[in-house]
């Protein structure tokens, strides 16, 4: 007999867990759609061209290959997330999209990641990129769409951390660091919220990197004030300059158009996003407490389209951590309550083998009507099946014995309090809306 096991990294959901995460997608869906952003799916599976060197050496080292039983000239990787691919489709289907393109994507990527609490091996992203607009006013409103998808699924207190690419070289640049290890200055500090402000510097060192240019480049990147004050400490030290400081203030000034609360986001100059295709102002966003790392990450990376077409497009946009999300929501208890178990509001039961047309029948009703019906499957006793219905979470119970037949009628019991009402045949959606509208004490 096999042992019934999923693979390390690997998960199944049951229904009440699909509910919860159906209802994180659908909330940000809703988010999605009302900022203009239109779907998009892609495989699973893509060249392996296409995905590798475009994401960094550390990050290349988890993708996943795909191997088939027949040789092939075009070997197969698993995708790594769904931005190369949205480059990919960008280029592919030019002539069919009109730019700016703003589309969302959400769908499973793959990484062999070291399997722990919040990291999985296969897990949903959900992403929204807009295509083709070079100023920092789609930075901006990906910034604001993901301050509304947080607060409207219920987060008390997160922050979206913001920087510039171009900022870090200038800092690095300005300290002393030679252009050919500016690579190594984004991974060491990439790694700032792991290992500290001391094992960076470690690090660096350890990288070849002078200590003076180190000291003088840590004491730029901690510079922190409230608001926007930290660009003006950092712009002090290093002077004017195409450094991204210009696209960093506008971006300040576009937020507070948007009404993105001052106390949602900060510019951190500790913040890198590894990925090796960004070009311009990145994000990440971490809930304060519980602290699960980051739940949203992106930024602007003008020149990953121009890998698969003559041009590049500029492009930027967000990813949401569906997985993360999901487990702090769970913590702070952030589901609503009508959420429950199960999407069924009416468990029909079966009185009788004689009576078992009209359960079929009253089901169909209420179906018609737009309730979520379940009909029983066992006749033999009400008992068990009101029992299947307080287990499973239905919340009201729909009987019809013959007394109930012959007067055109149907018994509705809300289990939670045990609120009972006869309703009519051809209101019975009526008579479920009522219990439902008014719930009992629990």
């Amino acid at each position: 007999m096999i042992a019934p096991r999923t693979p390390r990294g690997f998960r199944d959901f049951l229904p009440e867990t699909m509910l919860r995460r159906n209802y994180v997608v659908d909330t940000i869906t809703a988010i999605f759609h009302r900022f203009g952003f239109e779907p998009l799916d892609t495989p699973i599976l893509e060249l392996r061209e296409t995905l590798f060197g475009k994401y960094g050496e550390d990050a290349e080292k988890l993708i996943f290959s795909a191997q088939h039983g027949r040789s092939s000239s075009d070997p197969l990787a698993m995708r790594y997330d769904l931005t190369v691919p949205l480059a990919r489709v960008v280029a592919q289907y030019e002539g069919q999209l009109s730019l700016p393109f703003k589309r969302y994507h959400i769908a499973p990527v793959f990484r062999g990641e070291r399997p722990q609490r919040g990291r999985y091996r296969e897990f949903y992203q959900c992403d929204a990129d807009i295509v083709g607009v070079a100023g920092v006013g789609a930075d901006a409103e990906i910034v604001a769409m993901m301050q509304r998808a947080l607060a409207q699924l219920g987060f008390p207190q997160f922050s979206i951390k913001i920087n510039h690419r171009k900022l870090l070289t200038a800092i690095g640049e300005f300290s002393g660091v030679p252009g050919a290890q500016l690579p190594d200055l984004y991974r060491s500090v990439d790694k700032f919220d792991k290992i500290g402000a001391e094992g960076v510097k470690a690090e660096l060192i350890e990288r070849d990197i002078s200590p003076d240019a180190v000291t003088r480049m840590m004491d730029l990147l901690q510079a922190h004030q409230p608001g926007a004050a930290s660009l003006e400490l950092v712009a002090d030290a290093i002077g004017a300059g195409d450094n991204g400081l210009d696209d960093l203030r506008e971006l300040d000034n576009l937020l507070r158009d948007y009404d993105v609360p001052e106390e949602n986001y900060d510019f951190d100059f500790t913040m890198v996003r590894g990925l090796g295709y960004y070009t311009g102002p990145i994000f990440e966003t971490v809930i304060s407490a519980p602290n699960l790392g980051s739940v949203t990450g992106g930024g602007r990376y003008d020149e990953l389209i121009g890998m698969f077409r003559k041009r590049s497009l500029p492009t930027t946009g967000t990813s949401f951590g569906i997985e993360r999300i999901i487990d702090l929501m769970d913590e702070l208890d952030l589901y609503p309550a009508r959420l429950g178990g199960t999407l069924v509001q009416v468990l029909v039961t079966v009185f009788s083998d004689e009576t078992a047309r009209e359960s079929i029948q009253i089901a169909n009703q209420l179906r018609a009507a737009g309730v979520n019906a379940e009909l029983s499957f066992d006749s033999r006793r009400l008992g068990r099946q009101f029992s299947y219905a307080d287990k499973k979470g239905i919340p009201i119970v729909a009987v019809a014995g013959p007394d109930e037949i012959a007067a055109g009628t149907v018994k509705l019991r809300r289990l939670a309090d045990g609120e009972e009402v006869s309703a009519p045949r051809n209101r019975l959606g009526e008579g479920v809306a009522a219990l439902l509208d008014q719930p009992g004490q629990t």
